[in-house]
């Protein structure tokens, strides 16, 4: 459609004042929050083009889903990728209606403007991931700084105490076997309980601070996890909670399997005590050609949101003073990490948790 040159000349002013107004929201106080700018490109951009009352504009990036209006749903449009590194991450569109406007009511003029904000946006998204990862980054390492400094201090507390607790029980077990007195049984049952308990403390400590030596083999993954449930039979019993193994193949990894043990122990133990009676806990081995996948579902409460930064933090309980040391979690982490894998917890369906491990097959 021919224009004549007033009206080329206002078309082209309002395509520098489009470009002047988005360069100036690239800049503005709101740069931190990417969903209010495109928010507001997605209106500077309606009114650049030619018919601005029948336009319809939408930025799809990312998360960021944004549009002007509700758009019809039959439309002409003109489309720009926006990409990030290199790679596609979403469009920007501009609508008109059909049949009121055909594909010619568009401007040539119109499509080089979309591309040049199209490169603009992806530029300022690039940016704001960009960020993103190098905080992720900073806090990363602060926090292994943190966990590395606190791993020595505890190698150290688990190594003075292993001794004297070693004598505690020790003494302990000899009064309960040679004396005869009924209160003095009870109490040195008490003593043997509690010696076992901060043993069994310091193990998880020694754990966390990677002193416990690994013996990594070629094995089976199912038999080892049909193990664990089998030895933890009587609490499945005593929380009136079943449990089913998902294996449909055998699955080999060089793992050690003392310490993947270690690990399913405090999945599964969490995992029934998080379940409610009547509940199910299923278990689950997968594969693909690189790593070993097990999963626990329970049908618990679940994680409660403010909770999931700092599950995998040493020492961190919400159970009752005296049922937990707030270190079985961290030492999976620290078992799983120390395998090369990772582990992860999502929410599960209608209620309850998921701890996922991924660990590579083989290690070089």
């Amino acid at each position: 459609m021919n224009m004549g040159a007033n009206e080329n000349l206002i078309e082209r002013v309002k395509e520098l004042s489009c470009l002047y107004e988005i360069s100036s929201l690239f800049q503005s106080q709101d740069h931190q929050d990417p969903q209010i700018i495109l928010e507001k490109i997605t209106h500077v951009l309606k009114k650049a083009w030619r018919h601005p009352n029948a336009a319809y504009v939408e930025i799809n990036a990312l998360k960021h889903h944004l549009k002007t209006d509700e758009i019809p749903v039959n439309t002409v449009h003109q489309s720009c990728d926006i990409s990030l590194f290199k790679k596609r991450a979403g469009e920007i569109k501009v609508h008109y209606p059909i049949p009121q406007f055909q594909t010619s009511d568009f401007l040539e003029e119109e499509q080089k403007l979309l591309n040049k904000v199209a490169h603009e946006v992806s530029i300022f998204l690039e940016k704001i991931e960009q960020q993103k990862k190098e905080e992720w980054l900073q806090r990363s390492a602060q926090r292994n700084d943190r966990l590395a400094i606190l791993g020595e201090i505890t190698a150290g507390i688990a190594h003075e105490l292993n001794t004297p607790l070693g004598n505690m029980l020790g003494f302990a077990e000899f009064i309960e076997e040679k004396t005869t007195d009924p209160s003095i049984k009870r109490d040195s049952k008490k003593i043997i309980d509690a010696a076992i308990f901060s043993r069994e403390v310091v193990k998880k400590l020694m754990f966390f601070a990677c002193e416990m030596p690994q013996n990594r083999e070629h094995i089976n993954i199912k038999p080892v996890v049909e193990q664990a449930l089998s030895l933890l039979g009587q609490n499945f019993k005593k929380a009136e909670v079943s449990v089913k193994l998902i294996a449909k193949e055998d699955i080999e990894a060089q793992i050690d399997s003392i310490q993947l043990t270690q690990v399913l122990f405090n999945l599964l133990i969490n995992a029934i005590y998080a379940s409610p009676t009547n509940s199910k806990i299923t278990c689950s081995l997968t594969q693909d050609e690189k790593n070993i996948y097990i999963t626990i579902a329970d049908q618990g409460k679940g994680i409660p949101d403010k909770y999931a930064k700092k599950v995998f933090d040493p020492f961190f309980t919400t159970k009752p003073v005296g049922e937990g040391s707030g270190l079985g979690l961290s030492v999976v982490h620290g078992i799983i990490k120390s395998h090369k894998g990772s582990i992860t917890f999502s929410k599960n369906k209608p209620k309850g948790t998921v701890f996922k491990i991924s660990i590579p097959k083989h290690h070089y």
